[in-house]
């Protein structure tokens, strides 16, 4: 049996801004007195994404935070103006926020396969979905950070005519934005640009963007000259919620884009570091098929055919690395989902459910930890004999 290594190496350890880069954001926030309700570090932070995001020759994109991406995707949809049970498309394979997200929302998921190398929902699978059941909204998903593809996306929105919505909780940094197509980001400690807590809703069409930020302050409308005038400010039309994102996440968010070109630079480091170690030790466990340079949180692998992912979990558990299996059950398995509509048996999805794995990935991972993680991988497949 191989020996354990000499300190436990974690799954993922958050990275946040330290308190000495957080000071000068905080003694504006002091100066201020403004802690909440659209103020001045929110508004900075929501126009540096909109730059951010924008691409040139198309369309600028208009940037809503919010205080998490959950609640950013369910704004997102009422956003929409969906009449009660709409059915939203979505991966089999993804967080439960998704699914939550959408019922929340008024809506019924709809769960479909995923494509075997990225285990994303595809474009080609939204249209094969569209043959067999009634779809109002699609909900694909970045997968583990892994990019959609927006101009295929805008593309499909167009000739449909139906409205997608992109989980892209993960995937700042990769994910581009659309322009028929709407983007949902997350903020969470977890991700590799961190706020602690929080999230963005990115759209190309101000009028659709002001919509969810009417609902994420209640639905209280902007007073018109005329309300003014007359007193009746705070008039809302459709309920909302409180989903604002405070100034002092918004400040943590603004510190971490000051790092982020580091921070970034060295998580592609350390997954071209895992890659190369993974073609020397163990190269039947697979990674999702992805571009080079994209910016990971997290590191899932794929098990060979026939190897259930628990039964690595164990065995690297027992020298000292932890995992996790992440989207695991895929959704259809869950009782609180398990009466949704599927399009089908949704073979890659729980074949990849199984055989998923994450393995620690974080900035204070060395060469020496991806090495042991690696070897260990080798060994659990050499003991299969």
């Amino acid at each position: 049996m191989a020996s354990s290594p000499s300190r436990r190496i974690a799954l993922l350890v958050p990275e946040l801004p330290t308190a000495e880069e957080l000071a000068p954001y905080l003694r504006r926030i002091d100066e201020a007195h403004w802690y909440t309700n659209f103020g001045p570090l929110v508004r900075e932070l929501e126009a540096d994404m909109a730059r951010r995001l924008s691409e040139p020759g198309l369309p600028s994109q208009h940037v809503v935070s919010v205080s998490n991406a959950t609640l950013g995707l369910e704004l997102a949809l009422l956003a929409l103006k969906l009449p009660p049970g709409s059915r939203v498309l979505m991966p089999a394979l993804t967080f439960v926020a998704s699914a939550a997200a959408a019922m929340r929302a008024g809506c019924v998921p709809v769960f479909c396969d995923i494509e075997p190398d990225t285990w994303i929902l595809s474009p080609r699978i939204a249209r094969e979905a569209l043959r067999k059941v009634r779809v109002d909204v699609v909900m694909p998903v970045s997968t583990y950070g892994c990019p959609q593809d927006m101009k295929e996306w805008d593309a499909f929105s167009d000739d449909t005519g139906i409205p997608v919505v992109v989980d892209a909780a993960g995937a700042f940094g990769n994910q581009s934005a659309g322009v028929r197509c709407v983007s949902v980001f997350s903020l969470h400690a977890t991700k590799a640009l961190a706020g602690a807590e929080g999230g963005f809703v990115c759209a190309a069409d101000p009028i659709y963007a002001g919509r969810v930020r009417v609902l994420s302050n209640f639905g209280i409308e902007p007073a018109t000259d005329t309300q003014r005038a007359t007193g009746t400010t705070g008039v809302v039309h459709s309920a909302g919620t409180n989903g604002k994102l405070s100034e002092y996440h918004a400040a943590i968010a603004l510190a971490a884009l000051e790092r982020w070109e580091r921070t970034s630079t060295r998580r592609i480091d350390l997954h071209r570091a895992y890659i190369e170690l993974l073609a020397e030790h163990c190269p039947q466990f697979q990674t999702q098929s992805r571009a080079p340079n994209d910016v990971y949180s997290i590191l899932p692998v794929l098990t060979p055919a026939g190897c259930a992912a628990i039964e690595v979990c164990r065995f690297l558990e027992r020298r000292g690395i932890e995992t996790r299996r992440w989207y695991c059950p895929p959704l259809p398995v869950h009782p609180a989902f398990s009466a949704m509509p599927v399009t089908g048996p949704l073979d890659v999805a729980r074949q990849v459910g199984e055989r998923l794995l994450a393995v620690p990935f974080h900035l204070h991972l060395t060469y020496d930890d991806i090495f042991s993680v690696t070897k260990t991988l080798g060994q659990f497949r050499d003991s299969l004999g």
